[in-house]
């Protein structure tokens, strides 16, 4: 079955970096679509970064362009998230995902993620 499992969130002040991630398994991780998605306190999950399945095409939420830069390792099934010049609006519940689908703007819906890792931003 679809496992994905996700590490290095942790607490950093803002401004820090951290790096996330996802360790896959179950399907075809090469051919898969595979996607970054966060949900803040009382918030929807909200759509951060996806990559094609040889990380040619990727692509960035507004929010976090420039920021942040999503990377694969197909040969090791897992997926990174590099976290730059954080701030406190980044603190949430981060998800690695697939097949994941808009619903209302800015809001997505995943089949598959895993547990999350916390990520929280202090001021």
């Amino acid at each position: 079955q679809v496992q994905l499992v996700e590490s290095g969130g942790g607490l950093v002040q803002a401004g820090g970096s951290l790096r996330l991630s996802c360790a896959a398994s179950g399907f075809a991780f090469s051919r898969a679509w595979m996607y970054w998605v966060r949900q803040a306190p009382g918030k929807g999950l909200e759509w951060v970064s996806s990559s094609e399945t040889g990380g040619g095409s990727i692509s960035y939420s507004d929010s976090v362009k420039g920021r942040f830069t999503i990377s694969r390792d197909n040969a090791k099934n897992t997926l990174y998230l590099q976290m730059n010049s954080l701030k406190p609006e980044d603190t949430g519940l981060y998800y690695c995902a697939r097949d994941c689908r808009t619903v209302v703007a800015g809001r997505v819906a995943c089949d598959y993620r895993g547990q999350g890792t916390q990520v929280t931003v202090s001021s």
